[in-house]
């Protein structure tokens, strides 16, 4: 395509051809009319094609001034629209970060309340036994206290009491109490919960589960009963039977929650949840362990547990621990 100054050149050109040939054709010297009146036509083109230039340049000046500013304008409006897209991604990061965060905290209340529920169910059932026991103890000290010939005692023959009877009928001092039921003693505690976790590390799962039930029977709210239970819950889990498993590791966490194995029993319940396939519930107590427990080793065994299920973990705050 041509451009006005190769357009000129060329209209330049064709005048000084007609020029030329035009003097040419006469003789140098002589003048005539007709030369004088091509030159001017020669002079009044060039002037046109000048002003033809001078034009399309201001034109041609305009237009690439016009397309600078809608490049300009274009540039400013993808700008623009990536600075609102960033802001957009960012807010929609923030409100994901922060339903988590408000979910994991409302999930941790619920928790505690049924926590809380738990252990006053648990306190309940003690108090009742206790009170069971109690009526008992009285029971056999009444019967121990019977006088002679009270309904229930056994006369000598010919009525009489037996031969240094005392005022209750006995034949000697203590009689009485030791014909009456006596109660069960219980065995001690630490030999018994250390017999059991030696038991259960040498693989006699059998003896070692009577040992540890012996320790939640008759201790059943000494902190020694959560250890218990959980070695409990640890049998039932070598032996694949999850769901005895995890009722075990749930007495562990409602009733014992500050024991030092609570963070491992919350561990393993997660995985006994998942090898039931309980998969939400199994990821629920993984993930409410590493808010709960934060820097133990247990916390690190979810982390690496969720990493491999390829689950995300929340960055809530860990709640409060309650008392």
């Amino acid at each position: 395509m041509l451009t006005s100054r190769a357009i000129r050149n060329r209209l330049f050109g064709a005048a000084v051809l007609c020029f030329v040939l035009g003097s040419a054709a006469k003789p140098a010297h002589a003048v005539s009319k007709e030369i004088v009146e091509l030159q001017t036509q020669v002079q009044q083109l060039l002037d046109m094609v000048q002003r033809l230039q001078s034009t399309m340049d201001s034109r041609f000046g305009v237009m690439q001034h016009l397309a600078e500013q809608t490049a300009d304008a274009a540039n400013q409006v993808t700008s623009t629209v990536s600075a609102i897209q960033q802001k957009l991604n960012a807010q929609g990061d923030a409100m994901n970060g922060k339903v988590d965060a408000v979910s994991g905290q409302v999930q941790s209340l619920n928790d505690s309340v049924d926590e809380l529920k738990a252990r006053v169910a648990k306190l309940d059932k003690t108090l009742q036994d206790m009170q069971t026991q109690l009526q008992a103890m009285q029971a056999q000290q009444q019967q121990a206290m019977q006088p002679a010939g009270a309904p229930g005692a056994t006369p000598t023959p010919g009525g009489a009491a037996a031969p240094g009877a005392g005022p209750f009928g006995s034949g000697a001092p203590g009689t009485a109490a030791a014909n009456a039921p006596v109660a069960q003693q219980a065995p001690p505690l630490q030999d018994t919960l250390q017999a059991g976790e030696r038991d259960f590390d040498a693989g006699r799962y059998d003896v070692a589960a009577g040992e540890f039930q012996d320790v939640v029977h008759y201790y059943p709210l000494d902190d020694a009963a959560g250890t218990a239970q959980f070695y409990l819950g640890e049998i039932a889990y070598q032996k694949k039977d999850y769901a005895h498993a995890i009722d075990s590791y749930n007495a562990v966490l409602e009733g014992f929650s500050g024991n030092a194995k609570a963070a491992a029993a919350q561990l393993h319940k997660g995985f006994a949840l998942l090898a039931e396939d309980e998969r939400s519930e199994g990821i629920r107590e993984l993930r409410l362990l590493i808010q709960r427990h934060p820097q133990t080793p247990e916390a690190a065994r979810a982390r690496s547990r969720l990493n491999g299920m390829g689950v995300k973990i929340s960055t809530a705050a860990a709640p409060a621990k309650s008392n």
